[in-house]
């Protein structure tokens, strides 16, 4: 087959769902104009980074009613204009950017990145088409349907069959991605196999092949669309961001469409899971009507390595570390759709609006709240068990069959893990990241440079205290050191010995014997005459 002979040259295996950011660094006169200098980031590794500076390119986006700063004839190129200015482009940069559908569009990837972007996919897809249609001549292009889809690298052509050209058929061309871990040979087999798939939730694949570089997949055409046409009242032949960038309606579905729709999605699931088969890539326009019943598409893009739709969302959380997760994940942003008629705002959902149902609510917080996400996702099962779904009668009665060779079924399991690891690491780095920035922001908070300032004053007081100190005990050595120095006095003469004050003591029998000689030599007659005065009587005047 010519399709699998040639693959074009040049491939590149590049997650387009990693975020690019953009901050404007600087500004220049040019020719009377003022150009802006902007560094554009890939993920959070400042080391991936490169800058632009043309804006006119984006002005084009008319999705959205983006906050594009005003213009000035007189006076463009004065200092305080162009600094306002440069606020306001900042603002627009960052709408684009954190904007989920608008920052994976074309126009935005090929202004920010153009040296990853520069290949025209369009062309390289007809060129597939084209060597597809020498070895297979009964297909024949009615259309290519622009911009339906989401992906950069991948395009889509209506199609119909030569003897039967009433019947429509949609082509999808799509380049490998960064997630592709089957050899060729496995590759190959793989997407055959899907058209042998039959499961009343799976949409059918009439026909598909790949080769080292690419895959090319033919399914029935649906009048009625998606499910993401149906929730936002839309054409399914128009561009994917006229679609659903900037719906005219806000509007969820009804309870009994939630529970069937989200019933057979689940159920779904449950078989690919129980079969080993990777999917990951569930969202509302991967989920083809077929009058009430919800079937899924897109389930070669695992084999071929494409990045998830969701996956910005649930690669900052490192409990959603498998493709059962991811798919689980994946199924809460679904059923919020459903509900409200719009994505969530931002994931955590700290707060559900009111609902059709309480049990919505219930599953919806097992999925998306702050508290979920750090816990791991429920398993499919569980869903199933839970009030909303449990109780939903299924009338279909086709019997599923989906047979996977043993030696397949091995190399997916290895591709699985592979493609979990990826995002792993991804996740690790994404969360060591987070952490360096909070250290930073609360090193940076003014409550932390007021503890800083007073911290500074009292270490500069404690060490001017100890200088203070040091230098004292400096001077004092330094007097002593010039007290050595002088000669020393002559010494003063020794003083005249005092007298002594002690009574002469002599021995005891001495002592005693003079005591008795005095007493008997005493004579009564020495002693003198005394007159006594008696004053005790009374007195009479």
């Amino acid at each position: 087959m010519a399709f699998m002979e040639k693959p074009p040259a040049g491939k590149v295996l590049l997650d387009d769902t990693v975020p690019l950011t953009a901050q404007i660094e600087a500004s220049q006169s040019l020719h009377s104009h003022t150009e802006y200098i902007i560094r554009v980031q890939r993920g959070v590794s400042t080391e991936n980074s490169w800058q632009v500076s043309n804006f006119s390119s984006l002005f084009k986006i008319s999705a959205l009613s983006l906050p594009l700063p005003p213009k000035k004839l007189i006076g463009n190129m004065e200092r305080e204009f162009i600094a306002e200015r440069q606020k306001g482009l900042q603002a627009y940069l960052d709408v684009i950017t954190t904007h989920h559908i608008l920052s994976n569009c074309e126009l935005v990837k090929k202004f920010l990145d153009p040296n990853s972007y520069s290949v025209n996919y369009t062309e390289i897809a007809l060129q597939h088409v084209s060597m597809f249609f020498r070895s297979e001549p009964k297909w024949e292009v009615v259309e290519p349907l622009k911009d339906i889809g989401w992906r950069i690298r991948k395009k889509y052509f209506l199609m119909k069959i030569k003897n039967q050209p009433k019947e429509r058929l949609v082509l999808s061309w799509a380049d490998l991605g960064p997630d592709k871990y089957l050899s060729d040979r496995d590759l190959q087999y793989a997407v055959k196999l899907l058209s042998s798939c039959s499961h009343p939730y799976i949409y059918k694949i009439t026909f598909a092949t790949a080769n080292e570089s690419s895959a090319l997949v033919i399914r029935p055409f649906s009048e009625k669309g998606t499910l993401k046409d149906l929730i936002y009242k839309a054409k399914p032949k128009d561009p994917f961001l006229k679609k659903y960038c900037n719906p005219k309606k806000i509007q969820g579905l009804e309870l009994q469409q939630i529970k069937t729709y989200g019933r057979q999605i689940l159920e779904v699931l449950k078989f690919l899971h129980e079969k080993g088969f990777p999917y990951g890539h569930l969202h509302s326009a991967n989920v083809m009507l077929d009058g009430d019943t919800c079937k899924l598409l897109d389930l070669e893009n695992s084999l071929l390595g494409l990045p998830s739709f969701y996956r910005s969302y649930f690669s900052q959380f490192r409990k959603i570390n498998t493709l059962e997760g991811v798919d689980v994940h994946c199924f809460g942003h679904l059923l919020y759709e459903m509900t409200y008629g719009r994505p969530p705002d931002t994931i955590p959902v700290e707060s559900f609006p009111p609902a059709p149902s309480v049990f919505v609510v219930s599953v919806l917080e097992s999925i998306l709240t702050c508290e979920a996400l750090k816990n791991g996702m429920p398993a499919v099962s569980r869903l199933l068990q839970m009030p909303l779904f449990s109780d939903v009668l299924l009338t279909n009665s086709e019997k599923p069959q989906f047979k996977i060779p043993t030696k397949l079924k091995e190399a997916l399991k290895i591709s699985k893990e592979c493609i979990e690891k990826r995002l792993t690491e991804e996740q690790k780095l994404i969360h060591q990241h987070r952490r360096l920035t909070r250290a930073q922001s609360h090193h940076g908070s003014e409550e932390e440079k007021k503890k800083r300032k007073i911290l500074a004053r009292k270490k500069s007081k404690r060490s001017a205290n100890e200088s203070g100190e040091e230098h004292s005990a400096k001077y004092s050595n330094s007097n002593n050191s010039g007290a050595s120095s002088i000669p020393p006095a002559p010494p003063l003469p020794p003083a005249a010995p005092a007298p002594s004050t002690e009574v002469p003591t002599s021995r005891p029998d001495a002592s005693r014997g003079a005591l008795l000689s005095s007493i008997q030599n005493f004579q009564k007659g020495t002693l003198k005459k005394t007159q006594t005065c008696d004053y005790s009587a009374p007195r009479i005047s």
